[in-house]
């Protein structure tokens, strides 16, 4: 489900907090000794550049996808459902400027260790409903007790998964969250188990 940027500012207030998004081009923020007249925030007295290059931080998307046991499929395209009763809220919010995406991940009912080929066991696959795809952004996975495991951050390209692809480079290389935000239904977010390789929970973005 994708919702306006306004009304998930709050919903990602603690992503924001824990960890501030990558910036692939901090040298807008540097300091200089000759700069001595300004204090090392560059906003000193009679120095007012550091405004020039100040970047607004905004999301192009975002998105809350509530994802079931019952969406799991396998990679021969067949389904596989998911822990039973599992659940997992999926909060993504996207800056396609500095190819970042920002997430707040609740999974409720997942039980046992993480268990992927990955780098990780929480991603973001390319593929539509009712097909297996590749992973593209590999996330921390949510830590906690197996009744409520969490994680908030944000991460920028370029990306890694840890999987190689048929022409053996890894999956994340080259991708860009332009891609999520111009095809959503394009792709869809899941966690793996040592019980439910295939998946947990799964669903769509859009």
């Amino acid at each position: 489900m994708h919702i306006s940027a306004p009304a998930f500012v709050a919903l990602m207030a603690a992503a924001l907090t824990l960890a501030a998004p990558t910036e692939p081009n901090p040298s807008h923020r540097k300091t200089s000794l000759e700069d001595g007249k300004k204090d090392l925030s560059g906003k000193g007295k009679g120095n007012s550049n550091w405004k020039k290059h100040e970047k607004i931080f905004h999301f192009d998307a975002t998105y809350i996808v509530k994802a079931t046991p019952e969406q799991v499929i396998n990679t021969t395209q067949t389904p596989a459902p998911g822990q039973p009763g599992a659940k997992g809220l999926f909060k993504y919010a996207i800056n396609v400027a500095e190819n970042t995406i920002c997430y707040n991940i609740t999974l409720s009912g997942i039980t046992g260790p993480y268990q992927s080929a990955a780098l990780t066991a929480t991603h973001i696959h390319e593929a539509p409903e009712g097909r297996a795809g590749p992973p593209r952004i590999a996330l921390p996975n949510p830590a906690g007790p197996d009744g409520r495991r969490v994680s908030a951050g944000c991460i920028a390209g370029p990306f890694e998964t840890g999987i190689d692809g048929a022409d053996g480079v890894d999956t994340g290389v080259g991708f860009h969250v332009r891609q999520i935000v111009e095809n959503p239904g394009g792709f869809f977010t899941d966690t793996h188990t040592r019980a439910y390789v295939p998946g947990a929970v799964r669903e769509q973005l859009g």
